[in-house]
């Protein structure tokens, strides 16, 4: 892959983070029946984070929970034999709460399906929300984010790269260009 151009630096991730928190306390009305989940990898400390701003800013901790999406994939027959799904355990209930899923890159909403269906196999929320790093296009299924901290356009070869410091070692969103 060929590198073209950093989208977003640490300042402009932080920033978008912060706008995310303050979004999703002002639509849920405060921070009462929420909880964040974040999809692995990089959705969990993007959670971390966002749950991290909520609580500067309201007093509030709330409950953040990590959800593997890869039993829930539906294209995983197409490399190897589908794995047996095992519910994910949250150290909290679902059932009645409003989920924040949280995530890196938006691209053809595969993700966003396997994890709505790996959190309803917990148990039954009272909603579910989608809060992301980076709206990429390209949509293969009718999801669209509640939280965008930035839409990128791009082409289907180009590559979005969320880099975290608790990952990556640094902060940045990066593109790069696909080489065939």
């Amino acid at each position: 892959m060929k590198y073209k151009a950093e989208i977003m630096d640490e300042a402009m991730v932080n920033r978008a983070l912060v706008r995310i928190a303050h979004e999703i306390i002002e639509r849920n009305k405060g921070t009462s029946n929420l909880c964040l989940i974040g999809i692995k990898s990089r959705g969990i400390p993007l959670s971390k984070r966002i749950a991290t701003n909520i609580e500067k800013i309201e007093g509030t901790k709330i409950a953040v929970g990590e959800l593997d999406i890869q039993h829930y994939r539906d294209d995983l027959s197409e490399t190897s034999e589908l794995p047996t799904a095992t519910p994910p355990s949250f150290e909290f209930d679902v059932t009645g709460k409003d989920i924040i899923l949280v995530d890196d890159v938006l691209f053809t909403g595969r993700t966003v399906r396997a994890a709505i269906e790996g959190v309803f196999s917990a148990g039954r929320p009272s909603s579910i929300q989608l809060a992301i790093l980076v709206d990429r296009g390209h949509r293969e299924l009718p999801f669209r984010a509640d939280y965008v901290g930035k839409n990128v356009p791009t082409s289907t070869s180009e590559m979005i790269s969320v880099h975290l410091s608790e990952v990556d070692g640094e902060t940045c969103v990066k593109l790069f260009q696909k080489l065939y």
